[in-house]
């Protein structure tokens, strides 16, 4: 029923390698884009066949094809909007063991990267875990090939920090590193996302505060970064299919952002999920579905971050109890990878909202406390305040916007139950009784006072994600929202 995009073909192998040779910053969408699973099968194979060689789908009203003229009933429906992810996504059980290394070879390979000469750079989280394992792949892959053992750089504990990003650069540029993988959590990825990025503009003593926001100077890239593999072992943060790294500068956590930064690969299996304690299970499973309705419900969502986000939401709200409950439950499992992929790719390409503008000052503010969980602690009394603002002030406003956007509750309502008639207040109840069942605290439990309520909320109103927010909420609507998650 709808106008089919348009897909953009990107340069050809000879034009890449001559932009390369004039030192001129690649095309942003290079790769195979493609819609990930969930998206309906034959648009699927349209998008991913007749050798689609870029990243970002762009649908313009004025470029598609209609049995007749644009009328202004169809120019209003959809607004234009563009659609950038992975150049390559493998998903699927079993995928690691059997394909890591035949596909790292094969991306060095056409990267025309000389593994030999320019060693791999693995970045993993502090425990290291599959960093072996992939070695071992990666030197049965080679074969005769006489390549040097990789470069291996651990994260320390907690979230990505300015500090550990300039370490592992440094590590990355002395040794000539030509080809970056991250293997672990979403600090795994998000460090070698940015590395991968600093190693080919500048490398260890480029200022990265070039290239941060709100903090720093928020610069563009000026050449594409390095070629970069993301392999995640958690089900959650979906940075694998996010054009951004979330760092700590400080005591405030910021983003270093551009298209350039999406993976070349990514690949993902949920049997590496299977070792997961249960809090992380739980923890980053409510960040993904957190990930899913704030797309859904934003204020900039568009049809394809719409169907990814309910397919999302539909995955996490009926596998993280069983996740939880059965950690070797391969099915609950691969629904969980999925939701945390969909949501990667939604607010990728949409926006988020006041849980994660919330979440991401108050990461940088309280010390051991996972993202995941204070999303979960917010996401009810966020849906509420919402709702209750749209219902009200909003409908007095803008009555269209208030019926889209309770529209937009009331689907996600439908999708968290299960039911068609389920109602938001469903919805909110829903929401309170999971994160209780995944023993997430209260806010104040973190070290939260009444007295920083007024300070953080400050801050978090500057956020990006807060703009994302369906409804503009006012500082005393805010406050309120944090003191009832308090």
């Amino acid at each position: 029923r709808h106008a089919r995009s348009q897909l953009w073909r990107g340069p050809s192998g000879r034009e890449r390698e001559k932009e390369r040779g004039e030192g001129m910053v690649a095309p942003v969408l290079r790769g195979a884009g493609r819609l990930p699973l969930g998206v309906d099968s034959r648009r699927s194979a349209t998008l991913a066949g007749g050798g689609v060689n870029r990243r970002r789908v762009q649908h313009s009203l004025g470029s598609r094809r209609a049995s007749g003229p644009v009328t202004r009933t169809m120019a209003t429906t959809v607004r234009p909007f563009e659609f950038a992810t992975a150049g390559r996504t493998v998903f699927g059980v079993g995928t690691f063991e059997e394909r890591a290394g035949a596909l790292l070879m094969e991306l060095a390979d056409r990267e025309g990267v000389d593994l030999a000469r320019q060693p791999l750079l693995v970045v993993a989280g502090s425990s290291g875990r599959m960093v072996e394992d992939l070695c071992d792949l990666v030197r049965a892959a080679a074969g005769s090939i006489p390549i040097p053992d990789p470069v291996v750089y651990l994260c320390p504990e907690g979230e990505p920090t300015v500090a550990s990003c300039r370490e592992c650069t440094a590590l990355a540029s002395q040794a000539g590193c030509g080809l970056v993988v991250a293997v672990g959590g979403g600090t795994a990825i998000d460090t070698a996302k940015a590395v991968a990025a600093l190693i080919t503009n500048g490398g260890h003593e480029r200022d990265i505060y070039d290239f941060l926001e709100v903090v720093g100077r928020a610069m563009p890239l000026e050449r594409r970064p390095c070629p970069f593999v993301a392999i995640p072992t958690t089900a959650g943060p979906g940075a694998e299919l996010t054009k951004n790294a979330v760092i700590c500068a400080g005591d405030v956590k910021v983003s270093m952002r551009n298209p350039l930064m999406l993976p070349d690969l990514v690949l993902c299996d949920p049997a590496l999920t299977l070792t997961m304690p249960r809090s992380v299970t739980a923890h980053t499973g409510l960040d993904a579905l957190t990930q899913c309705i704030e797309p859904y419900v934003c204020n900039q969502s568009n049809p394809v971050t719409d169907v990814l986000s309910l397919a999302g939401i539909k995955c996490g709200a009926r596998s993280l109890r069983k996740a939880i409950e059965d950690p070797s439950d391969v099915a609950a499992r691969t629904d969980m990878a999925l939701c945390a992929m969909y949501g990667g790719q939604a607010l990728a390409n949409a926006k988020l909202g006041a849980v994660h503008g919330f979440a991401g000052i108050l990461g940088g503010a309280l010390d051991n406390a996972p993202h995941g969980a204070l999303c979960a602690a917010l996401l009810p009394h966020c849906i509420e305040t919402n709702v209750k603002v749209l219902e009200t002030r909003v409908m007095q406003t803008d009555p269209a916007l208030a019926e889209e956007g309770l529209r937009r509750y009331a689907e996600v309502a439908a999708a968290c139950l299960g039911s068609k008639g389920a109602s938001v207040g469903d919805l909110v109840a829903w929401a309170i009784e999971l994160v209780a069942f995944c023993g997430v605290p209260q806010l104040r439990s973190y070290g939260l006072a009444d007295a920083d309520v007024a300070e953080i909320t400050l801050k978090s109103m500057a956020s990006s994600s807060m703009k994302g927010n369906p409804v503009q909420l006012t500082q005393e609507e805010l406050e309120a929202m944090l003191r009832a998650a308090m």
